[in-house]
């Protein structure tokens, strides 16, 4: 990062009366010498090229809901499911995420406060009682008691940087504790919504159960009259139980996504079990968002806005080792009270008081300061990479989720297309059958096709869902 020689500011300028004394003369001069400082070039985060447009922005439906901060921050109400809303809502609340971020931003606050404080000068009470003897001389007793006072003058700016560098920090830690709450209620939603295809799923397979264990029971009625023969039965049993096995894997599945949505609202794995058992419909999304610009979404972002803040403190940190260069300044007293008993110190003790301002000039570090400022440059430069990061990251999210959201809603109506085709043909197969009008290998090909594509409509609707969820948190919904 290059640097350049800049004048001082008028807060940093120095107004110096006559000197009296060679000595004083000499530092003075050395004073002046360093009041202009070295100052970072870069001032801002780096410009990216963001795109007018989404490439697969679609047309907005009539009445369109725009994605606006208000309308993004409690997204999951657009799913119309009050049980989803409640498990989101209590995850933000008692995720453990969530509290470890809400920590970190109160300790980032207090950092801050507390470089703050030093720019004021500091005040403390002391008191001190001391005991003395001398060969044979009596021993003598003094108490004392007094305030110290000191301050630091920051002339050249290294403190209020150090502050501004904190001030940055906790802003970057309340973005960072946004971007936990994003991810966390889309976890949440996710997690349910998993749940609710994975549940019916299971439903589907038991219906296709019934089906079959029904085909099984004609099978062997056949059998039994001379229609059919003993290995249209096994095969009748062997589609029948190929099915049933699929319930068992299913029923787990249900059960470690209970114990995930659980974990995510802060409560033991076990705790949802009957909240959760009732099947219910895969929750849908309101078709009613229209898109934000690219460059709206990126200011919506709490990641982006973390990484801004990053720069922000990189920069102050740059300045603030920079400062610490050039000569420091410090102005100390006391005032206080002394005498040989504890009763004289409100009457007739002496008065003590003392004042002192000191200058310390850095003369030679053998290069430590400016390998200091050099350092921090190397900190701003990997926050402003950081930066260009979040924000592809953040422009590749949202173009992501459009195109599996555009792709997934082509695939689900050819999907119930073929399993309402299938499911007509089952019907018929099963019938003429039932009349021996058909073979059984039929009958078993078109109740396999049931299954699946009732099996990928289910999943399919859950995947629609799932890609507005992600679509949701990649433009930046969930805080605010």
């Amino acid at each position: 990062m290059a640097l350049t020689r800049s004048p001082p500011s008028p807060s940093r300028q120095l107004t110096c009366g006559r000197p009296r004394a060679t000595a004083i003369t000499i530092a003075l001069s050395v004073l002046l010498g360093g009041c202009a400082s070295w100052q970072p070039t870069a001032t801002a985060e780096p410009g990216l090229p963001i795109p007018p447009t989404w490439s697969e922005s679609g047309v907005p439906t009539p009445g369109a809901l725009v994605a606006t901060p208000s309308s993004l921050a409690q997204w999951w109400h657009h799913f119309n499911d009050p049980l989803l809303t409640t498990l989101v809502t209590q995850a933000l609340q008692a995720n453990t995420s969530v509290r470890t971020a809400q920590a970190a931003l109160q300790q980032s606050r207090a950092l801050r406060d507390a470089k703050g404080a030093a720019l004021l000068p500091g005040v403390k009470a002391s008191t001190s009682a001391q005991r003395n003897q001398t060969d044979a001389r009596d021993a003598t007793t003094s108490f004392r008691v007094g305030l110290d006072a000191s301050w630091e003058p920051d002339v050249f700016g290294g403190q209020r940087n150090a502050r501004d560098a904190t001030e940055a920090d906790a802003q970057a830690a309340q973005a960072a504790l946004g971007d936990v709450q994003v991810s966390i209620a889309a976890e949440v939603a996710l997690a349910y919504i998993q749940l609710r295809g994975q549940q019916n799923q299971w439903h589907i397979a038991r219906t296709n159960l019934a089906s079959q264990q029904e085909t099984l029971q004609i099978t062997d009625w056949r059998t039994q009259a001379g229609l059919a023969t003993a290995l249209e039965v096994e095969q009748a049993r062997a589609a029948s139980e190929q099915t049933g096995a699929q319930l068992p894997v299913l029923h787990a599945n249900i059960a470690k996504t209970r114990h995930s949505l659980a974990v995510l609202t802060g409560q033991s794995p076990g705790a949802l079990e009957a909240l959760l058992a009732p099947m219910a419909a895969i929750p849908q999304a309101a078709h009613d968002l229209a898109l934000s610009i690219p460059a709206q979404t990126l200011r919506q972002r709490p990641d982006v806005r973390a990484a801004e803040h990053r720069i922000s403190a990189a920069l102050a940190r740059v300045s603030a080792a920079d400062a610490a260069r050039y000569p420091s300044f410090s102005i100390s007293g006391s005032l206080g009270l002394s005498a040989l008993t504890l009763g004289a110190l409100t009457n007739g003790a002496s008065v003590l008081n003392a004042l002192l301002a000191s200058i310390s000039v850095p003369l030679f570090d053998g290069g430590a300061g400016i390998a200091q400022v050099q350092a921090q440059e190397a900190g701003l430069e990997q926050a402003r990479v950081g930066y260009q990061a979040a924000v592809l990251s953040a422009l590749k999210d949202v173009e992501d989720a459009l195109v599996a959201l555009a792709g997934d809603r082509a695939r689900l109506l050819r999907l119930q297309n073929a399993a309402d085709a299938a499911a007509n043909a089952a019907l018929l197969a099963q019938q003429r059958y039932a009349s021996g009008l058909i073979d059984f290998q039929t009958v078993l090909q078109t109740q396999r096709t049931l299954l699946t594509a009732q099996d990928n409509v289910a999943s399919s609707q859950a995947d629609i869902s799932a890609d507005h969820v992600r679509l949701y948190k990649a433009l930046g919904g969930g805080w605010y």
